[in-house]
């Protein structure tokens, strides 16, 4: 999708994304979608599956996107505490970005996230 300067692209990739909160290993995939726009680092989206969804709790957080739609958030509970809002979905994006729907995205530049792929830190 291109509009006036502004590129956003999703592409199914086979790397190994691991999501870390400080030692506790939240989501790894060999299944996810990587989503470049202008602007933004990359962003790998992640199937549920592949998430330990019983560490998340639901936020009230919101946020609207005008090239992919509107976002809900979770927060993520270790013993280590919570790392509030640290992640997104697009329940229903916009058709362009379809592929990102119900996949979950995490904010590695949070404090105590981390995301691996192959090993290498993003």
């Amino acid at each position: 999708m291109k509009t006036r300067g502004h590129d956003i692209a999703v592409t199914p990739v086979s790397d190994q994304v691991v999501v870390r909160l400080k030692d506790v290993v939240v989501a790894t995939s060999s299944r996810s979608v990587v989503l470049t726009e202008t602007g933004c680092p990359p962003r790998y989206y992640l199937p549920t599956a592949d998430v330990k969804m019983d560490l998340l709790r639901s936020s009230t957080t919101t946020s609207h996107c005008p090239f992919k739609g509107d976002a809900v958030y979770w927060s993520v509970h270790t013993d280590d505490g919570v790392a509030e809002d640290v992640v997104w979905s697009y329940l229903e994006p916009f058709p362009k970005v379809a592929d990102i729907g119900g996949l979950l995205a995490f904010w590695a530049e949070k404090p105590g996230v981390t995301l691996g792929v192959n090993g290498q830190a993003v």
